[in-house]
């Protein structure tokens, strides 16, 4: 059996564990990583050259940080003020959190805004007495097309900016209006799904007598994350000219609230999301089988073949099947075999601007269409989980599929009407 229908089966089996949750996400994402080494699809060495490392180390800095900074109780002061100004309307602090979210992930990497934006969702429906699931649901979404219109926003982002040249403004230019088109549209969708069934167990008087002035535990605490949660914020946006890596970025942060936060170490490594980390590890191994395989690599040149050359049909395939294939794999490796590809039409006189943007919103928009399809999805859920709060494969994909096909309809018209 060669090794490319092995990576294919142990990939296929590694999906249908998590899909069906017969298995844990993360014992599924380990056991598909070492099956891929042990039946010689990588070798241990292959397999740790495609863990991005970057990811991980955002995600364990920016988790510290978010630990450290949880101790203060700002987020309980966001969350408090945030239910007195929408007078406890549920569906305003679901809107008011999705547009935060979108915004935030504009500027920030979106891993790190939900790490963020996650505790404090959960606060603010336990004041409503409210499920927060379908805010978390509406939290991922939003971080999803918020990241698509940025060069920092999503990984695939950076990959695309360094490789074609293109700069913070080329990517606010050419997404930014589409993104807003499309966030407003899931808003009104989520309007539709969920508003008549957000009712606070709460009443506006309760609310109005609390005080967000007394959720703060530690204010020395609280003045030094705000300033290193700035200084980190900048380091974000300005990585690329400093030449830091963003998980550089991030650790560094994590290892200055370490120094100053006077916080009970062991307690604050203990908070990380190891099982999330681990899941990353295994996904990346599992992506990296297919990769090394060249079953990738293969699905990258029959999307160049079939189109013979018409740049119409090449920028609606790119789109939708980076879209698709985003869904269920990790859009980095992907979007890894599609750079070389265009940049190699680029060198025989084509010109492939449209193609970029149509890569970009196709990995960035399609990471929304299930649980595992773009880092932040699965942070937020692990979030919820770690509170008693499970958003599963089934119930996510009810809701996020339907919405990732249609604003990718939206992307669609947008790129033919624009290019």
């Amino acid at each position: 059996m060669n090794t490319q229908l092995i990576s294919i089966l142990i990939f296929l089996v590694v999906i249908l564990s998590i899909v069906t949750e017969k298995i844990d996400r993360t014992v599924a994402a380990i056991s598909g990583a070492v099956l891929m080494i042990l039946t010689n699809v990588l070798t241990l060495e292959e397999g740790i050259s495609h863990i991005d490392f970057n990811t991980i180390g955002v995600l364990i800095g920016m988790m510290i940080v978010v630990s450290v900074v949880k101790n203060s109780g700002l987020f309980e002061y966001i969350a408090i003020f945030t239910a007195k100004k929408s007078k406890g309307d549920p569906w305003k602090v679901m809107v008011s959190f999705m547009v935060i979210t979108a915004l935030l992930s504009a500027f920030l990497d979106n891993v790190t805004t939900v790490l963020l934006i996650g505790p404090m969702t959960i606060v603010i429906c336990q004041i409503l007495k409210i499920n927060p699931v379908p805010f978390l649901i509406t939290q991922i979404i939003a971080s999803n097309v918020g990241g698509t219109s940025t060069l920092i926003g999503d990984p695939p982002n950076i990959m695309i900016g360094s490789s074609a040249n293109l700069s913070f403004t080329d990517f606010i230019v050419n997404l930014g209006p589409i993104v807003i088109i499309i966030l407003i549209f899931v808003i009104y969708c989520f309007k539709f799904i969920y508003k008549n069934s957000l009712i606070s167990g709460c009443s506006e008087d309760v609310i109005n007598k609390l005080d967000e002035e007394k959720a703060i535990q530690d204010k020395p605490l609280l003045i030094k994350s705000l300033i290193v949660l700035f200084l980190i914020l900048l380091g974000f946006i300005f990585h690329s000219k400093i030449q830091v890596e963003s998980s550089i970025v991030a650790l560094t942060g994590a290892c200055v609230m370490l120094l100053i936060g006077k916080q009970d170490v062991n307690e604050i490594i203990d908070s990380i999301e190891w099982t999330t980390i681990l899941f990353f590890v295994g996904l990346f191994v599992v992506v990296g089988g297919l990769s090394q395989s060249g079953v990738i690599h293969n699905m990258a040149m029959f999307l160049i073949d079939i189109t013979n050359g018409n740049m119409t049909l090449t920028v609606l395939l790119i789109l939708w099947i980076s879209a698709i294939v985003s869904s269920f794999l990790d859009n980095i490796p992907f979007v890894a075999t599609l750079i070389p590809l265009i940049l190699t039409m680029q060198t025989q006189g084509i010109d492939v601007t449209p193609l970029w943007w149509a890569t970009s919103l196709g990995a960035c928009l399609g990471g929304n269409g299930t649980l595992i399809g773009a880092s932040a999805n699965v942070v937020l859920a692990n979030i919820g989980e770690k509170h008693g709060y499970e958003i599963t494969f089934k119930k996510y994909f009810s809701v996020g599929f339907p919405i990732m096909i249609l604003t990718v309809i939206l992307s669609t018209v947008y790129l033919l009407i624009r290019f």
